[in-house]
């Protein structure tokens, strides 16, 4: 673990505390001796250092930090005179989405939509600069005490034209299981849409307490989202209005390319909701039917289990008739 304290100097920055801690690195509140000003330190923890996968990670997330300016996205601040591996970024006032879900369970619609329509104008920001967040989820947006928002941990974020990972890096890259999309869950490369997904999972969380789709471990989680539809809005909530529910399953749809393609076309539906069309949708329907995928799972096992039988047997028919 990280070994500064309060009072502890590192370079021309006076650490003042400890803000969050993770398995992979610490963050101090800590004020900028030159300026007076108070910033965030991010501080990996010695052991990830050597760790290439982190090092990438963490070189990524600084790079986009930086090149970054909008009041929706905590700015990485540039700092090039430094004695050891960290990241200095903007200090900002505020709880985890995470936090103020934890408290209260739900949030209000007007609440819940304002909240999102902040975090659509940030994404709409970042992917019209060639950046896809792909780890969106309430532990990374900061809400401060007037309800405005700003994206955090860009770590597994890509670029546009950005080398694709390698399968080893997936589980790396895929983002949380609560909050991937089907795509993702596919193996395939996140796109903006797939933030959206990850937006409209949020949106249902603010409005119902619970996201869509759950179970007991991350593979059930991931696969529940491709076989099943969730419990309709309204059902969790009746203060959802229909038009609110539709707009909730535009964005959670499966295949992308029925999903909204833009941030601006998600805020354009939740700014004009008596504007939007109530489709008639069989996941409305037939989201009490639920589908399971260990029969798939249990005809792959048999079949791997079969490859040596058949190898036996071909062996044995040359053998004999050889």
């Amino acid at each position: 673990m990280t070994s500064l304290h309060i009072g502890d100097q590192l370079d021309h920055y006076r650490i003042e505390g400890v803000a969050a801690r993770s398995g992979m690195a610490s963050i101090f509140r800590a004020t900028d001796l030159n300026t007076g000003r108070q910033v965030a330190i991010k501080v990996p923890h010695p052991e990830m250092e050597s760790d290439p996968v982190f090092f990438d990670r963490f070189h990524r997330e600084r790079e986009i930090g930086q090149r970054l300016d909008h009041p929706g996205v905590m700015k990485v601040l540039p700092d090039h005179d430094r004695s050891q591996v960290y990241m200095v970024m903007e200090w900002v006032e505020g709880q985890l989405l995470r936090e103020i879900l934890n408290q209260q369970g739900k949030l209000c619609p007007d609440r819940a939509v304002r909240l999102t329509l902040r975090i659509l104008d940030a994404l709409d920001y970042i992917h019209s600069h060639g950046v896809v967040h792909r780890d969106l989820k309430p532990e990374n947006i900061v809400v401060d005490a007037g309800d405005r928002i700003k994206l955090i941990d860009f770590g597994i974020a890509a670029s546009v034209g950005a080398r694709r990972l390698t399968f080893a890096k997936l589980s790396q890259t895929m983002g949380t299981p609560d909050y991937i999309s089907p795509e993702q869950v596919k193996g395939k490369r996140g796109d903006a849409r797939s933030d959206l997904y990850a937006a409209g999972i949020m949106l249902y969380e603010m409005l119902t307490g619970k996201v869509p789709f759950t179970g007991p471990n991350a593979f059930i989680i991931m696969n529940d989202r491709l076989l099943n539809s969730p419990v309709p809005p309204r059902e969790a909530n009746p203060e959802i209005s229909p038009q609110l529910q539709e707009i909730i399953y535009r964005a959670l749809e499966r295949d992308p390319t029925k999903r909204y393609g833009r941030a601006r076309e998600f805020a354009w539906d939740l700014e004009h909701q008596d504007q939007v069309g109530v489709a008639e949708r069989p996941e409305m329907r037939d989201w009490k039917r639920r589908r399971s995928p260990w029969p798939k799972r249990i005809l792959f096992y048999a079949m791997l289990v079969m490859i040596p039988v058949v190898i036996f047997a071909l062996l044995l028919y040359v053998a004999r008739h050889g």
